[in-house]
């Protein structure tokens, strides 16, 4: 339980909320258990109608309290009237206490509604926060479980479970009172059960508790495996492992069931149990009324025995609804535990508490950079030291693996290094803004994300008031925009997931057009030319000189490129710089550089 004290912050917001829900339960039984005093009364007048015993005539009383009240203007009507008064009092009963029950849920489950939103809200937003080393260590599936299947199992305890845990409250309150009042020895023994209720309650909880954290993580497993082989469907089908693929989801689906399925059985044992004890009641409740009725014993009526039997019918929901609230409260406990997770995981790259201002146009330096990737211990830089002058064009190459990549996240501080210090215009990267910082920033990525919206809003993710214009001209840089007039909807044309409607060279390009659309003073493209030709390539490299005269540039590549004058070429070569140079001074140099030059000249001279 002391997961779910996370949500105390929700129940003071919507305090007011919280309040008049209590307020309504509180009225809704309160009109409630007037009924059985008013059909206990029904009942012992029409026993004594029917009877000339004096005994019997004297146990016709009026209750106390409200129901008396209500009932004392029609005692001296004549009997028919008086029992059609009663009818039309209880009928009222009903309708009022209906009301306030509608009132009840328009104000706890509008709450919970409230929560669910702003639950959803937090975990999106501190997903959005966390660093790119969480999401390569968690499954989307399993974030996608815990921000819906898991916040709504929370919302069935902030709404339903807790409405349903006041008005058992309230009911057993109300009841327990009102019986006592009227026989307080019939009522200790009519209660007798309760505490083996109360055992059994705890007993079948403490599982409900366990298989239900169980079943939660075999569900997000679930999720996780749905999630990716939708992901990866072409690569699932050209490598024809439909069978395999569904082979697992089916063994990971029969572990949730078999899960299911035993918190389904446990379930089953608990309520059938409920409604034993609860019948015994009754059963209690009738045989000691009659004994005492035909005893003659002091204040016992038929009427009596009718009104215990309602407090008991009263009950039997609330009892039994102890267990569910239990169950509800037991798997929110469970779900809100793993959402707590998340909310407690810090991310490693925080924002400085008093930012820098920094010249974004100032000198790029890495001062002896050294980093390991904590997930899988892989030292990627070694020692780097650099300085990229502003307005500079820079081409960093290397063989795979060499750290090419990491150089440009860490200057994107989607990772902070190990060792040693990057700055730009002479500030410290983590103490500059990660929003002014990466706002100054041009990126492609190597995996081209694209999201599944129209083209025109996916170039335009940077600058969202960027003009039509604008938009056209970045796509003309980015050698797409002839490729995007040919489609039907032109640049209204939906792209689907991922970009999945287009090849990889149209996701590439319109990439890097998103990247020179954004305002931005320097321009990081980390090999986003993987998927087009040669030739393209040449082109976009050609518009790039022109676009990028003004901006410093940093371009990652594998590829060696003669289209774009570089004023220099970084050699990385198993995370340290290997060389530094022009074209024709790496040429003459030999090594790395000339390797990978001659090979993708000539690739059979050089493989």
């Amino acid at each position: 339980m002391k997961h779910l004290s996370l949500l105390n912050k929700y129940f003071w917001k919507y305090k007011w909320y919280l309040f008049l829900g209590f307020v309504f339960v509180m009225l809704t039984n309160l009109f409630r258990i007037l009924s059985p005093q008013i059909t206990g009364f029904v009942v012992n007048s029409v026993v004594a109608s029917f009877s000339h015993d004096a005994q019997q005539n004297a146990s016709v009383h009026l209750p106390e309290g409200l129901s008396g009240m209500m009932l004392h203007p029609f005692m001296d009507m004549e009997f028919q009237y008086r029992i059609l008064y009663c009818g039309l009092i209880l009928f009222c009963l009903a309708i009022i206490s209906g009301f306030f029950m509608f009132l009840m849920r328009q104000t706890i489950i509008v709450m919970s509604r409230h929560i669910e939103f702003d639950q959803k809200n937090e975990i999106y937003g501190h997903y959005q926060q966390l660093d790119t080393g969480f999401f390569k260590q968690h499954a989307t599936g399993d974030l996608m479980s815990r921000i819906s299947e898991d916040v709504s199992r929370v919302r069935m305890y902030t709404g339903p479970a807790l409405m349903y845990f006041i008005n058992l409250a309230a009911v057993i309150g109300f009841s327990i009172y009102f019986m006592f009042k009227s026989d307080w020895r019939m009522s200790l023994m009519v209660l007798s059960p309760m505490p083996v209720l109360a055992i059994v309650i705890y007993w079948v909880n403490a599982i409900i508790n366990r298989k239900s954290e169980r079943i939660q993580s075999q569900l997000s497993d679930l999720t996780s495996n749905a999630q990716e082989s939708y992901s990866g469907i072409r690569v699932v089908k050209s490598y024809v492992q439909e069978s395999s693929m569904i082979r697992f989801f089916k063994s990971a689906s029969e572990r949730y069931r078999e899960s299911a399925i035993g918190l389904a059985k446990t379930e089953a044992f608990y309520f059938p149990s409920m409604g034993l004890l609860i019948g015994l009641s009754t059963i209690i409740t009738v045989m000691i009324g009659a004994i005492d009725v035909a005893n003659a014993h002091p204040g016992a009526s038929v009427g009596k025995i009718a009104e215990f039997v309602l407090y008991i019918q009263m009950l039997t929901f609330p009892v039994s609804a102890i267990g569910w609230t239990a169950s509800m409260t037991q798997r929110a406990a469970a779900s809100q535990k793993r959402i707590n997770e998340f909310l407690q995981t810090p991310s490693l790259i925080q924002e400085p508490g008093n930012p820098l201002p920094f010249n974004s146009k100032g000198n790029v330096e890495f001062h002896n950079v050294d980093f390991n990737y904590n997930n899988t211990g892989i030292h990627a830089l070694k020692n780097i030291n650099l300085t990229i002058v502003p307005g500079e064009k820079i081409a960093v190459v290397g063989r795979t693996g060499s750290g090419k990549t990491t150089l440009a996240q860490l200057l994107l501080r989607f990772y902070d290094p190990n060792f040693g210090a990057i700055h730009i215009g002479g500030t410290v990267l983590n103490t500059i803004s990660l929003h002014q910082l990466r706002s100054a920033i041009g990126y492609v990525p190597q995996d081209h994300f694209l999201f599944s919206d129209t083209i025109r809003s996916n170039i335009a993710f940077g600058n969202p008031s960027a003009s039509d214009e604008a938009v056209v001209m970045a796509a003309q840089w980015a050698r797409i925009h002839e490729e995007i007039m040919h489609f039907p909807d032109g640049y209204q044309t939906l792209v689907g997931e991922r970009g999945i409607t287009l090849s990889g060279g149209q996701k590439q390009r319109i990439s890097i057009a998103r990247a020179l659309l954004k305002p931005s003073d320097m321009l990081l493209l980390d090999d986003c030319l993987s998927a087009v030709d040669a030739v393209t390539e040449q082109k976009i490299m050609h518009h790039l000189s022109e676009v990028l005269k003004a901006k410093t540039a940093i371009i990652i590549t594998h590829r060696v490129t003669s289209a774009i004058h570089f004023d220099r070429i970084v050699v990385m070569d198993e995370g340290k710089i290997a060389a530094i140079g022009t074209h024709e001074e790496l040429m003459k140099a030999g090594g790395i550089y000339q390797e990978m030059y001659l090979q993708q000249s000539n690739p059979e001279k050089g493989g």
